[in-house]
C-alpha cells in the first residue's frame, strides 16, 4: 500500500515545545477516546486516556491497562524514526524531509541536528530510521537510513553513519556523517524503500530493503533475485560490510550483504528480548500484510507467495505460502478481504510503566490509523502464537509511524505521520 503523504518541501522550524504536567489528571473507559492531532491543552496532556481493551475485548493479562496521551513536542513534518540516547533521556527524531531533531522529552525542546545528508524527499523516500550504536557514548555513532538518488535521478535505500557531538551550548551534530552501505540497483520509483534499521544482539545491523514497487510479478521479481539486495533484509557489521556470517557469502550469483529475501516492504522491525529473534511487519499489496520472524537465508515468498490479493481484485497475488514449502509463512496475517494493516514501526515492550504488556508486540498501522498491540505465546522455533488485542489510539485519525520505549520510565512514544504532527508518549493513567 503506496503512502497517500504528498510531495512537500522544508518549511522553517516552527516546532512547539510543549511542557508536560507532573501531576496528570486522566480518566479511564472502556475503549479508547477519539481526537485529533490537535486536540489536547497547552501543558502537553491530550486531556483523554484509554483502555487497552475495549467493549467486548477478549481477556489477556494487558487488557484492562489504563493509559494517557501526553504530547512531548509537536510541529513534526512526517517524523519516521525514534530512537533515545542511552543513559541520556533525549529522544532523536527524524523526519522524512532531510530534518534531524533533540528533542528533551523533560520539557518538549527541540534542536535541530546539523549533519544529517541531502535526501531523495519524494513519494515514500526521504530522511527515513535511526538507530544508536549499542556501545554508546563510548562509540557515539548514529545510524541514519535514507534515500538518495544518483547523477540519472534514480534513487536508492541507503545506510549512513556518523559521530554524534553533544556540546554544551554549541549545536548538536553528526560529524563526519557518511554512507556505509547502499543497497542497489537504483530505481526510478518513488516508492518501497523499506528501511527499518536495528541492531540485532550479536552486535550486527539489520537494514530493510523493499521491493521499489516492481510490478513484474513471478519468479524473475526483484525480491526473488538474490543478486540484487531489494526486497530483502541486509544484514552488515557497525561499518558497514557485509556480515562474514551471512548464508549467501560463498554464493557467487547473490549479494552476501543478504540475510533473507522475497521481501515486499517492510517497515516494521523489533528484536525479541526472549529469544533475541529479529521481527518484521510487512506491507501487502491488497491486504496481505504480514508478521515474520527472520531466518537466516529464509525466503519469504513475494510475490510467487502471498496472502494479498491484486489492488482492486480479489484476485490472488500468488498461492499462499501454505502451499508453497519453499517459503516461509507469516506467523500472523491479514488475508485479502480483511482490510489488512499496512504496518510501520514496531517495538517489543519491556518496560515497567506497564508491566502487564511485557513481551507484547506493539505495531503502528497507517491507513486503519490506529496502534495495534501484538501478544505472543512460546518461544520455540515458529513463534505462531501471535493474536491481535485491541486496538489502541484508535479513532484519532492518527497515521501511526514509529515508536520506542524510554528505558528509565518505560512510557511508550508514539510518532504521527502528517505534515504537521507530533510525538505523543503513552504513560500510567
Amino acid at each position: 500500500m503506496t503512502n497517500p503523504n504528498p510531495d512537500s518541501f522544508p518549511r522553517p522550524d516552527r516546532r512547539t515545545a510543549l511542557r508536560a504536567t507532573a501531576g496528570l489528571a486522566a480518566f479511564s473507559f472502556a475503549g479508547c477516546l477519539g481526537g485529533d492531532s490537535t486536540d489536547g491543552a497547552d501543558d502537553g496532556v491530550d486531556g483523554t486516556a484509554g483502555n487497552a481493551s475495549g467493549d467486548g475485548a477478549s481477556a489477556d493479562d494487558g487488557a484492562d491497562v489504563d493509559y494517557a496521551v501526553e504530547r512531548v513536542a509537536e510541529g513534526f513534518e512526517n517524523p519516521w524514526g525514534l530512537a533515545f540516547l542511552p543513559g541520556d533521556g533525549r529522544l532523536l527524531v527524524t523526519e522524512r524531509l532531510g530534518r534531524l531533531s533533540l528533542v528533551d522529552p523533560a520539557d518538549g525542546s527541540t534542536r535541530t541536528v546539523a549533519g544529517a545528508p541531502e535526501v531523495f524527499s519524494r513519494g515514500q523516500g526521504g530522511l527515513l530510521d535511526i538507530e544508536i550504536h549499542p556501545a554508546y557514548p563510548t562509540d557515539p555513532r548514529v545510524y541514519l537510513t535514507y534515500a538518495a538518488s544518483d547523477d540519472s535521478g534514480a534513487a536508492a535505500t541507503h545506510v549512513g553513519s556518523g559521530r554524534l557531538r553533544l556540546d554544551g551550548s554549541d549545536a548538536p551534530a553528526l560529524d563526519g556523517f557518511e554512507p556505509i552501505c547502499v543497497a542497489e540497483p537504483f530505481r526510478d520509483s518513488e516508492l518501497h524503500f523499506g528501511s527499518r534499521v536495528t541492531f540485532g544482539p550479536d552486535g550486527a545491523l539489520f537494514v530493510t530493503v523493499g521491493d521499489r514497487r516492481d510490478t513484474e510479478f513471478g519468479p524473475d521479481h526483484v525480491s526473488q533475485d538474490r543478486s540484487n539486495e531489494l526486497g530483502s533484509t541486509l544484514r552488515l557489521t557497525a561499518d558497514g560490510d557485509p556480515h562474514p556470517d551471512n548464508p549467501f557469502v560463498d554464493d557467487p550469483n547473490a549479494r552476501d550483504t543478504i540475510y533473507s529475501y522475497g521481501h515486499r516492504n517492510p517497515q516494521g522491525m523489533a528484536v525479541r528480548s526472549e529469544t533475541g529473534r529479529i521481527w518484521q511487519c510487512e506491507h501487502g499489496e491488497r491486504d496481505g500484510d504480514e508478521i515474520n520472524v527472520i531466518e537466516r537465508g529464509g525466503n519469504y515468498g513475494w510475490p510467487v507467495a502471498s496472502e494479498a490479493c491484486n489492488y482492486g481484485t480479489d484476485e490472488r497475488v500468488a498461492p499462499s505460502h501454505r502451499e508453497r514449502g519453499d517459503a516461509v509463512a507469516p506467523v500472523h496475517y491479514w488475508p485479502c478481504g480483511s482490510g489488512g494493516f499496512p504496518p510501520s514501526g514496531a517495538v517489543f515492550y519491556e518496560g515497567d510503566a506497564f508491566p502487564e504488556w511485557r513481551g507484547d508486540l506493539f505495531a503502528g498501522t497507517l491507513a486503519a490509523q490506529y496502534l495495534g498491540r501484538f501478544t505472543v505465546e512460546g518461544a520455540g522455533a515458529t513463534e505462531a502464537a501471535v493474536t491481535e488485542r485491541e486496538p489502541l489510539l484508535a479513532d484519532r485519525d492518527w497515521r501511526v509511524r514509529a515508536l520506542a520505549v524510554e528505558p528509565t520510565t518505560g512510557h511508550l512514544y508514539v510518532a504521527v505521520d502528517a505534515a504537521d504532527a507530533p510525538v505523543v508518549r503513552l504513560v500510567p493513567a
